[in-house]
């Protein structure tokens, strides 16, 4: 087999074999083929894309590059969840308790925040000493011990999603649904849970920015699942505007803690909600509306937060400091009030630019290298809809010093567009996708 003979089949809108796509992975992984034959495979299917059967066989090829997690000597159903990434998204910090403080194992390798989208791992280790680098023997004791356990990617786990990506994002091909797909399912599929959920986020704030395009890949996504025997579905989430009102790593982590107390913001405490909701009932632990009672019993009494200390303190973290986070988490920074110029509603929010200006202020990272200041970040004190009056409290800025402040409030005022009309109120939901087909929520 050639790989030209590879390129030019799909490249004339063929279906590549199970053979052909072994053959290119395979050979990929180890060297064999150069970048610029990948590249131009990469193209083609950018341009060609590919049926449910290539996705499917590509994600589970990818798989096979590396290990796969075994957490089938842990008890009970083992469930996942992963989210295509946002601003403000902190959802994991409290849906993972929720769950597990149900008896649900919840096993969740997660990822760090680049660009304008923030990261689970950044989030926790704003906590002393807590550690998201803990090997497999210890990853799966958390789990079977305290039913929970968010940690960094472990071993060599999909090489060949790694090396790919690094090309499609230099070639011009991340936006492809299959490929977009493959590699999040492929990682989710290695990591070893039974039961998968997935968050797909649409709006200014997400890699999708249209209901259809979220729907598209949710069904991509769901269907490599159910054909490699993972129960998978999808959820369609706003992210027309921040989650919360939280941005940035520390502020998130008191947030989250705020949700589990049941003083959150109802558009993140609901999102929390649903998204547990369907994780219960993919265990199996009722029919959805019962599971979605279940969450919100986790908050009103107090289990869920127990948990998410019980998990905490697991991985080495300082769990008290959750008990005053003002005082214990955020250290103190300098901060400034940006205040409205102007009477009107606030009609609308860039949200990727509201990320952007969490990374100025220091709160993120442009590279992977990049060091992070897990205090900085914006305390939002309006979102979109609200009703504003020349003088009110847009939000707060926190940083290390005056020109990240400068430049963060440059970036963040710029993501406002501020009218005499107010916005038709946006949906939360937009969608639930499963193998049974897709359910309109918006509409």
């Amino acid at each position: 087999m050639r790989m030209y003979d590879v390129i030019e089949h799909k490249r004339n809108g063929g279906e590549l074999s199970d053979e052909e796509i072994r053959f290119f992975v395979d050979g990929y992984s180890s060297g064999e083929i150069p970048d610029y034959q990948a590249s131009a495979l990469c193209m083609a299917i950018y341009y060609q894309g590919m049926t449910e059967r290539e996705t499917a066989s590509l994600t589970m090829d990818m798989v096979r590059s590396g290990d796969v997690v075994d957490l089938s000597g842990i008890d009970g159903v083992k469930v996942d969840k992963h989210s295509t990434g946002g601003v403000g998204d902190k959802t994991s910090l409290a849906v993972a308790p929720i769950v597990a403080s149900l008896g649900v194992r919840m096993a969740k390798m997660s990822g760090r925040g680049l660009g304008h989208t923030g990261g689970t791992l950044d989030k926790l280790e704003s906590i002393p000493g807590l550690s998201c680098d803990i090997d497999g023997a210890r990853f799966e004791e958390i789990v079977r011990t305290v039913g929970v356990a968010i940690v960094g990617q472990t071993g060599n786990l999909v090489p060949a999603d790694k090396k790919l990506y690094a090309l499609r994002d230099v070639t011009a091909t991340v936006d492809s649904l299959p490929l977009i797909a493959s590699s999040i399912m492929s990682k989710k599929i290695a990591a070893g849970s039974d039961k998968i959920l997935l968050d797909v986020k649409c709006g200014s704030g997400a890699f999708m920015k249209t209901v259809d395009d979220a729907i598209a890949l949710a069904k991509s996504m769901v269907s490599i699942g159910e054909h490699v025997g993972r129960t998978t579905v999808a959820l369609i989430t706003d992210m027309g505007r921040p989650l919360g009102n939280c941005i940035g790593n520390a502020l998130e982590v008191s947030e989250a803690v705020a949700t589990l107390r049941g003083e959150g913001p109802r558009d993140l405490t609901d999102v929390c909600v649903e998204l547990a909701g369907n994780l219960l009932f993919l265990a199996g632990r009722g029919e959805l509306d019962a599971c979605r009672l279940l969450a919100r019993g986790q908050i009103a009494n107090g289990e869920g937060l127990a948990k998410l200390k019980e998990m905490v303190a697991a991985q080495g973290g300082d769990a008290s400091v959750l008990d005053d986070c003002a005082s214990r988490l955020v250290e103190p920074r300098l901060s400034r009030e940006l205040r409205a110029t102007r009477d009107g509603h606030l009609f609308s929010m860039d949200t990727e630019r509201c990320g952007m200006a969490s990374v100025a202020l220091g709160a993120g990272r442009a590279r992977k290298e990049d060091a992070i200041d897990h205090s900085a970040g914006i305390v939002l004190a309006k979102k979109t809809g609200d009703s504003l009056v020349e003088g009110d409290l847009l939000a707060t800025l926190f940083a290390a010093d005056e020109g990240l402040l400068d430049e963060g409030e440059r970036v963040f005022r710029d993501a406002l567009d501020i009218r005499d009309e107010p916005p038709a109120a946006p949906p939360l939901f937009h969608a639930r996708v499963s193998c049974e087909g897709v359910e309109r929520t918006d509409a």
